[in-house]
């Protein structure tokens, strides 16, 4: 029976070995991360170990690398991961939005229909000019976020208007998005059957945003297809994921076994209650995904602050820390084609990385519905690394 220690042991030994070269000398490494706990779980690793940099992609992975000639983040006592991946977030509706997450440990985000087919072109040239990877989803609604709700007046979502705009944008454009609040969407049936068609066109995802629909949600989830998405999945009733008794409905688990995402997307209203967040979790359905829904006022936003802030109501009320990062870097790499190669420390990866500080005290986390609760345990940026490089702190 092999215990925890010598599992770890193992896979220490097992991911040193994938080192590119018996010897690397330190005079190859651009930067070496020293001394921190790595924890991959595409790697199967939770072990303290160094990592060398090259070239901006990972050189090797093991124990006590030589530190002679390279710059050196010293990372003991802290969590070494990969980038976090933020695939619902909204960034792209700032130009300072990229910059600020990046400080946070996002090495790659998706902004999640910020924008429609009339505005599309600001939000990708936002997202182009990031530093880290970043994409957008294009809203049905052809006018984007509105206060009056996207596609209040069903005209909005204009399939012809959404087809034309990813066209011209087909580089960044990787999916569509449909909100379907009530009052949001005038009729959540049509515009997510017409936000369906646009994406089956371009043979994209389609993320949907659940909770207090007018329809019963097993009705929406029903026509979502193989690596669709969807998102807020801990929003509380009417027409959340459970039933009045707290038990998953069966449409939902059918959506599961198809290939259907569920993701976070944390949020600041109507998407996250403590209540309806023990039930789904107590019944098993984990998330897919951890996000944020957040941007550039975030921090200053006390259910959201930041992706580690996020990450950390899981890690208090739920889930290990291995399955928290498993949520926010190899699952969400999975979803969108652009991040194939990121959610990984493999040897050969790029060289993204999120440098995390793990404090235990006493820590206050809110819901969307200013519900507070005490956790233990709380994660803090420290330091990230993209592309082989220390990004400045914001």
């Amino acid at each position: 029976m092999v215990n925890r220690r010598q599992f770890i042991s193992s896979a220490a030994m097992g991911v040193a070995s994938l080192s590119s070269g018996p010897a690397l000398f330190a005079a190859e490494y651009d930067l070496i991360i020293k001394g921190g706990r790595v924890i991959d779980p595409s790697l199967h690793v939770n072990a303290v170990l160094d990592i060398g940099i090259s070239g901006g992609r990972i050189a090797s992975i093991a124990q006590n690398i030589d530190t002679d000639a390279a710059e050196i983040v010293d990372a003991t006592d802290k969590l070494v991961i990969p980038g976090l991946l933020d695939v619902h977030a909204h960034y792209a509706r700032d130009a300072e939005g990229p910059r600020i997450c990046l400080s946070d440990g996002v090495t790659g985000w998706v902004d999640a229909g910020s924008e429609g087919a009339d505005q599309i072109d600001d939000m990708v040239a936002i997202a182009r000019s990031a530093p880290q990877p970043a994409r957008v989803l294009l809203n049905i609604g052809r006018e984007g976020i509105l206060p009056d709700g996207d596609t209040h007046d069903l005209a909005l979502a204009n399939v012809d208007a959404a087809k034309a705009a990813i066209a011209r944008n087909r580089d960044y454009v990787i999916g569509v998005k449909a909100r379907l609040t009530e009052g949001v969407a005038v009729d959540d049936v049509e515009v997510l059957r017409r936000a369906q068609e646009v994406a089956t066109f371009f043979n994209l995802p389609l993320m949907i945003h659940m909770g207090q629909t007018a329809s019963p949600f097993s009705v929406l989830v029903d026509q979502l297809k193989p690596g669709d998405i969807v998102t807020h999945m801990l929003a509380p009733p009417p027409n959340a994921i459970i039933d009045d008794s707290g038990a998953i409905f069966p449409a939902v688990l059918a959506a599961r076994r198809r290939g259907v995402w569920f993701d976070v997307a944390n949020g600041r209203t109507g998407h996250l209650l403590w209540d309806t967040f023990d039930e789904i979790m107590e019944a098993g359905f984990w998330p897919d995904t951890i996000s944020t829904d957040g941007n550039t006022t975030s921090r200053n936003a006390a259910s959201v602050i930041d992706f580690p802030n996020v990450m950390s109501k899981f890690l208090n009320f739920g889930m290990t820390l291995d399955q928290v990062v498993a949520r926010a870097t190899v699952n969400a790499s999975r979803i969108f084609p652009v991040f194939r190669d990121r959610g990984t420390l493999n040897v050969g990866a790029p060289a993204d990385i999120a440098v995390l500080e793990l404090r235990d005290g006493r820590f206050e986390f809110i819901d969307n519905y200013e519900n507070l609760r005490v956790g233990t345990r709380r994660l803090f940026p420290y330091e990230t690394v993209l592309a082989g490089r220390r990004a400045p702190r914001v």
